[in-house]
């Protein structure tokens, strides 16, 4: 149940709702907990629910477009820019604050979702590792 909780806690956390999963984490480890079975289960939910921030921009896009929130003009242009450098940015997903949104704005701009889901497990999981070592 500890997992499955953790799980949840780090899903919300990805998503655009202001959570955070790294308290648990911690505890978790704390209390004597598999590391690997906890590393595996954060990342997993933070991974999945940056997927579905992506499927989120993805499908808002014309959303965003029909109420005059986003231009195409500017999406064309974010695009090339994103698709030149996203790799780097979507690193930085793991960040508090800034790395839903990023999520977020990968999908919009349609950024290659087979790059986007490596980027952001290796991410994900090295944030978390960085947590499980600090404890």
């Amino acid at each position: 149940m500890t997992y499955l909780i953790l799980f949840f806690s780090a899903f919300i956390s990805a998503t655009l709702f202001p959570l955070g999963s790294e308290a648990l984490l911690i505890y978790d480890i704390k209390e004597g907990y598999n590391i690997y079975l906890l590393l595996f289960f954060a990342t997993l939910g933070n991974s999945l629910g940056s997927i579905l921030n992506y499927y989120l921009g993805l499908k808002g896009e014309e959303y965003l477009i029909e109420k005059k929130l986003l231009k195409e003009k500017y999406i064309d242009i974010s695009k090339r820019y994103f698709d030149k450098y996203g790799f780097i940015t979507i690193l930085f997903s793991w960040l508090p604050i800034i790395g839903d949104p990023i999520t977020f704005i990968a999908g919009v701009l349609k950024y290659d979702f087979k790059k986007f889901l490596i980027l952001v497990i290796i991410s994900k999981f090295s944030r978390y590792l960085f947590i499980a070592l600090v404890v």
